[in-house]
């Protein structure tokens, strides 16, 4: 399978765990079962910085109470190469994103914007698969690394395809400049306010999952799609046809 396979997942070396929340969204929703984050990255070098952000990223969120999947775009082909999902990476990829309730994206900036590899993945997923859809509602959190000063292209570019594909973006984000200084040679990032911010994003993006979570089929209800599909409404369920009384002080 198309899969990540994270290393030392519960080695955070760069995490002071004197301020980590275990569980940042407790309090705001069910916490079970955990909710599940699906990752991509933009880049297959050897050495790709935006992979190595995923995977801090993913051993934040196992910490945090999730359930992660990694997914490797090296065997994906273009999207017109391919009828639907008969290549088993794309049919990997469309299953994974309807197993999650969350993604995280990542991609370098290369030419001002993200990568082929990164708009790759995001065009393989449709808008509509059987009547499912594969992103609709689920949340979103945006990260991008640099070669050289900080930049804020890339995550710009992925909100607009978040938004394009229905998905909730959550507000933070996370931009690592000159990335090739902010990894050691093991691969794993070193203590900084890029690291710290990464946190934050995580922190975020599970209290906004958790959150949404009871509510996202009413979010996602549409007019629109309930006219397409015939499914009128019924009178005899629908609470929001129902009159509320005015609300009279007393003398």
């Amino acid at each position: 399978m198309p899969l990540r396979i994270l290393s030392d997942p519960d080695h955070l070396p760069a995490l002071d765990r004197r301020y980590a929340l275990d569980r940042p969204a407790l309090g705001l929703g069910a916490g079970e079962p955990p909710p599940r984050i699906l990752l991509l990255y933009g880049s297959l070098r050897e050495r790709s910085f935006s992979r190595l952000c995923v995977e801090e990223a993913a051993r934040l969120l196992q910490l945090f109470g999730c359930e992660t999947r990694i997914f490797d775009p090296s065997t994906l082909p273009l999207p017109d190469q391919v009828t639907g999902d008969d290549h088993p990476a794309v049919h990997e990829l469309r299953e994974l994103s309807m197993w999650s309730e969350g993604h995280v994206w990542c991609s370098p900036e290369r030419h001002g914007q993200i990568t082929g590899i990164m708009k790759l993945q995001v065009d393989h997923l449709p808008l509509s698969m059987g009547g499912m859809r594969p992103t609709q509602g689920r949340t979103l959190a945006v990260m991008q690394v640099s070669a050289g000063s900080q930049s804020f292209n890339s995550v710009n570019t992925l909100r607009v395809l978040g938004r394009w594909m229905r998905m909730v973006t959550i507000p933070n984000q996370s931009s690592v400049a000159k990335a090739f200084a902010e990894f050691d040679d093991a691969g794993r990032m070193k203590p900084s306010s890029y690291y710290d911010r990464i946190v934050d994003v995580m922190e975020e993006l599970v209290r906004f999952t958790i959150l949404l979570r009871p509510h996202t089929g009413q979010l996602v209800d549409r007019y629109s799609e309930r006219k397409d599909a015939g499914v009128a409404i019924d009178p005899t369920t629908d609470l929001s046809s129902i009159a509320i009384a005015p609300h009279v002080p007393k003398p």
